[in-house]
């Protein structure tokens, strides 16, 4: 659709063959990245910001599809051919960083404008990438918008709100910053190599005004009680004041981890 060679013959000139101790589950569907970029229309004026493009197929559908500037960070080396090909061929909109994502200032690379993230990110460094761009001390983000892939049971666990199974730590810090939603699921089949599971699209948007707590506090609080998430918080919150605690806040002891909202939660971080 680009001109470009299709995707299997990328691979197969530079020697791509996905490597499981990096991550790796190439999408080579040109139809479905194309889809996936389009989640993130218009681009307007924002940098797009892509981490593990791999042989370069979301990269090329986000070029495709009128994002003005991509800025792909890959951690490969045997990728970087592949993706020179892409920047040739798009002069002057694609920029290749080569860097492990978790190490790479993504403020830094913007250019001070309003940047998008669109990734099908690495399944063994997702939840942390995702953690990294929603706690920034500084608020709201660099990122307008988010539009990343992860395991179904990942993308379950960012939108999951109180009394929800999937609820949990993640989605308490994803509800307290963002708004999260599964746009659609992709079949395993749709990757080299198959992963063992299905991946889902998500959309993050940033809350302009999240409530205002302290990080470091609200991590305590869903740690000690998603920590025993099967004890009442009498007994879960019980090293942090335990009942004394849930009654400065209001909060019935008795009840367990996963019925709390996040606003509830908040309100105990505040008060430790």
């Amino acid at each position: 659709m680009d001109g470009l060679p299709p995707l299997r013959a990328v691979m197969t000139e530079h020697g791509l063959d996905p490597r499981r101790a990096l991550g790796q589950n190439f999408l080579l569907d040109l139809n479905l990245t194309g889809r996936i970029a389009r989640q993130a229309l218009p681009f307007d004026d924002h940098v797009v910001i892509e981490v593990g493009p791999g042989p370069g197929g979301l990269t090329r559908a986000l070029l495709s599809e009128g994002a003005p500037r991509v800025v792909a960070i890959e951690k490969d080396p045997r990728c970087l051919g592949a993706l020179a090909e892409i920047a040739a061929h798009y002069p002057g909109r694609l920029t290749v960083i080569e860097a492990d994502a978790l190490t790479v200032d993504i403020a830094s690379l913007t250019g001070g404008r309003p940047a998008k993230i669109v990734a099908n990110l690495p399944y063994n460094v997702g939840t942390q990438l995702l953690l990294n761009w929603l706690t920034p001390a500084a608020w709201p983000p660099l990122w307008s918008e988010m539009v990343l892939m992860f395991q179904r049971e990942v993308a379950e666990r960012i939108v999951a709100t109180h009394g929800i199974a999937a609820y949990g730590r993640l989605g308490v810090l994803a509800g307290w910053r963002a708004h999260a939603a599964i746009l659609f699921d992709v079949s395993r089949e749709a990757f080299t190599p198959p992963p063992k599971v299905t991946s889902s699209i998500v959309r993050l948007v940033p809350r302009p005004e999240p409530i205002d707590v302290p990080l470091k506090s609200l991590e305590t609080v869903t740690a000690a009680a998603f920590g025993q998430r099967r004890k009442m918080l009498r007994q879960s919150l019980k090293s942090l004041g335990g009942e004394a605690l849930l009654v400065r806040a209001e909060i019935d002891p008795q009840r367990r981890a996963e019925t709390l909202s996040v606003e509830e939660f908040c309100r105990l971080a505040r008060l430790l």
